[in-house]
Formats: C-alpha cells, sequence, structure tokens
C-alpha cells in the first residue's frame, strides 16, 4: 500500500510538471516537461542521499571516531529489523537530524552536532529511532522527489513569468493559462508536499517511540529540538530550504502549526500525541511491551561526550 501511494504520489507531481510545461509551451513544452521530470526522477532516486547530505556538509562517522552516537544506531537498526544505516554527522550547531537514501538498504541517518551536544542518550536514541521510522517507512524517498520535483515545478512558473508562454501554439488558455503556471502549479506543489511531511512525521513519531521503548524520550527530545532551532540559525538549510521536510524539526524557523502553510505538524500536538501513546503502552501485553521503562525520565546525570567515551553494546539508552 505504502509503494502504491508513493507511486501514485509522484506521477501526480509529474503530471503537474507537465501542465505546467504544456501552459507555458504547448505540446512542445509538455513533452520536454516530461522528459525533464523523468530525468529528474532518475537522478534522484540514485543520488538524493548524496545530495541532501552534501547540502548540509555532513561527514559519515563509524564506531572508531563516534562510538556512543554510532552504538546507539546500530542498536536501535537491530531493534527495528533494519540493515545498518550509514551514520553522519552535521557540523551546525542548531540541534536537528534527518534521514535519507533511496531504500533501507541504502539508507543514511544523520545528526547535527547541536543535537548531540543538548540531548541526553535517550533522546538521542528516540531522534534517531525517529528517523529509522523514515527509513524503513520508505519516506526518504518519496519526500526528496517530492522536493526536487515542486522546487522544478516553482523553476517553471519562474519562466511563465520572463517567457509569457508560447503565443505561436495552439494553447487556448493564453495570458490566463500563463497566469495558472505561475501562481497555481507552484503553489499546488507546496500544499502536495507540505502534507505528505506532515502526515509521515506523524507516523514516525509512533514507530520511532515503539523502536526506542519510550514516547517520553521523544517527546522531550522534541521540546529541545524545537526550542534550539528558533534559537539557532542553520545556514546550510536557508541556503536550501527545500530539504527542510526532510528534518525531524523545521530547521528554517522551527515553528509551525497543523495549517495549510506548515511543512511539519505543530510540535505541540506532537508531543501531546507521544504522551497519549504512554497509557497504551502500560496496557500492552507483557509480549508486546516496550523495552524500556515508561515512567524513566531523560537522565541527565553524566556527561555525553559523543564519540568519546566508548560506548557499550547495549547502548547507554538501554
Amino acid at each position: 500500500m505504502n509503494v502504491m501511494r508513493t507511486g501514485m504520489l509522484l506521477a501526480f507531481m509529474t503530471a503537474l510538471f507537465m501542465g505546467v510545461g504544456f501552459l507555458i509551451g504547448g505540446t512542445g513544452g509538455m513533452m520536454i516537461a516530461l522528459v525533464i521530470a523523468a530525468g529528474m526522477n532518475l537522478f534522484s532516486y540514485w543520488n538524493s542521499d548524496k545530495m541532501v547530505l552534501n547540502m548540509h556538509h555532513a561527514v559519515e562517522v563509524d564506531e572508531n571516531n563516534a562510538p556512543e552516537y554510532y552504538g546507539i544506531v546500530r542498536d536501535l537498526a537491530e531493534r527495528a529489523g533494519l540493515p545498518m544505516p550509514k551514520v553522519f554527522l552535521i557540523q551546525n550547531d542548531q540541534p536537528n537530524a534527518f534521514a535519507t537514501g533511496r531504500n533501507p538498504q541504502n539508507a543514511a541517518v544523520a545528526a547535527s552536532a547541536g543535537l548531540l551536544q543538548r540531548l541526553s542518550p535517550q533522546e538521542v536514541a528516540a531522534v534517531m529511532a525517529h528517523e529509522l521510522a523514515h527509513v524503513e517507512n520508505r519516506d526518504t524517498l518519496t519526500m526528496t522527489i517530492t522536493a526536487t520535483l515542486a522546487g522544478a515545478i516553482s523553476m517553471l512558473g519562474n519562466f511563465a513569468m520572463f517567457f509569457g508562454g508560447n503565443r505561436e501554439n495552439n494553447n487556448p488558455l493564453g495570458f490566463i493559462g500563463v497566469l495558472v503556471a505561475m501562481i497555481v502549479a507552484p503553489f499546488a506543489a507546496m500544499i502536495v508536499q507540505m502534507a505528505i511531511s506532515r502526515t509521515r512525521e506523524y507516523a514516525a513519531d509512533r514507530r520511532g517511540a515503539e523502536i526506542c521503548g519510550n514516547p517520553l524520550w521523544l517527546a522531550s527530545a522534541l521540546n529541545k529540538i524545537a526550542r534550539g532551532a528558533q534559537a539557532i540559525v542553520n545556514e546550510d538549510a536557508e541556503r536550501n530550504p527545500a530539504s527542510a521536510p526532510l528534518f525531524i524539526i523545521n530547521p528554517l524557523s522551527g515553528r509551525g502549526a497543523d495549517n495549510l502553510f506548515s511543512t511539519h505538524p505543530s510540535t505541540e500536538n506532537r508531543i501531546a500525541a507521544l504522551e497519549a501513546m504512554v497509557e497504551e503502552f502500560r496496557q500492552m501485553p507483557p509480549a508486546r511491551a516496550p523495552q524500556a521503562p515508561l515512567d524513566d525520565e531523560p537522565r541527565e546525570d553524566r556527561p555525553t561526550p559523543w564519540g568519546r567515551d566508548g560506548a557499550s553494546r547495549k547502548g547507554p539508552w538501554a
């Protein structure tokens, strides 16, 4: 079902891209847009992870130079039944994280230095579990390709403003068609991108809480990340706003609400949903109960010198 929804989404975005091409250049413009859309889909499929990681200057780490961080991801991947993803560190003071990759076998997760410095091990585990949930649900490919096509549709709308459409073709819409290409199509692409992002964030929050074992850890992490994102500017994200929906919290402002124009759900609503899961977890049969104690608050009783203290195989959050 998830594959079918993804296919339908990409087909819609491609059709919208072709429609903009038709409004600008008639049949010829539509065919050119089709070729461009197909090329962008293929390029994004094979290179989406590299594109996003390069945008944010992420550096790959391993158990030698970041043992605690790497160990947390490794243990979570084992609990989720996922292949071990590549692990990256973003040298950015804003606390945030994202996942990327075309499938679970070619996935990567990335956390910022600010996140590792400001969050407890349990909170970091909850955040990375959320990102692994995106990997498990194959959200990363869908959101990256959608962001690519949405940006391209907006670019075509700008072309329409400069070129004014092809007056030599048989397009009966004329100036109205150009206005649609300039305004309506980019707006529609933006709405689709935002709606997809919000829906998938709620699903990843739930699955992430299941993977790490305690929804309160993720609730606490989201609160800290949202406050940090409001206070600290992420310059790389500002230069590449199309990548914003990939992050666990909007890196552009850290604010937002569940409305038509938000790329992320309201942090308050996400926290409330996670807190509501606590009673649900308590009522689970013992065989399905989470491994982490639900009353355990994220520990702040020791420093977290990520990559220096050689975390154990079980992880400091277990």
